[in-house]
Parts: structure tokens; sequence; C-alpha cells
């Protein structure tokens, strides 16, 4: 198993290698699909993509917490967490379920 992280400039490469365009139009295009699916996250808190999985936004509720050096109780803020589930053919295709 690689150790290796894919970067958006992999993704961009990859796009470049497929397609007839240069790489600052793939750069591009990248660039404002992310943007749409960050958007999407923040307005409507999830975002599905068919046969991949589903992005999902939630809010956390401020909680108790402890500094593990000084042991000193805290309240840790609210936040919102987002979480991806796998599609279930995805899920299967990775598994080798095809």
């Amino acid at each position: 198993m690689s150790e290796r992280t894919l970067t958006k400039a992999d993704i961009v490469d990859a796009a470049y290698e497929k397609v007839n365009r240069n790489r600052v139009e793939m750069k591009a295009v990248i660039e404002s699909m992310l943007s749409i699916m960050k958007q999407a996250i923040k307005k409507d808190h999830a975002l599905l993509i068919s046969g991949f999985g589903k992005f999902e936004a939630y809010d956390k509720k401020a909680r108790k917490g402890r500094n593990p050096q000084t042991e000193e109780s805290i309240v840790l803020p609210p936040r919102k967490v987002v979480v991806f589930r796998l599609s279930r053919k995805f899920r299967a295709e990775l598994n080798g379920e095809e």
C-alpha cells in the first residue's frame, strides 16, 4: 500500500493526460469543481456524488474537554464537522466484491 497522498496537482496532471486541454485550463476546471463542492457543503450541508459517496456537514455542540498536559478542564467550542460515507457501489468495488 502506498503511503503517498494524492494531491490537487496530481488530479490536475491526471485530468490533463485524459483530455485535450492545457494544464492551466485543467487547473481552473479542478479549482472550479472544488469550489462548487465546498459551496454545496457549506450551503446544503451535504454533497452527493452518485457511485462515489456523500459528504455531510453537521454541527458539534460545545463540550467539556481536558488539557492532557495540565489536566485542566476546558470547554471545547462548537464547530462544524464534515464526514464522508462511501456509496454501496464504491464500497463493493473497494473491497473487490464487484
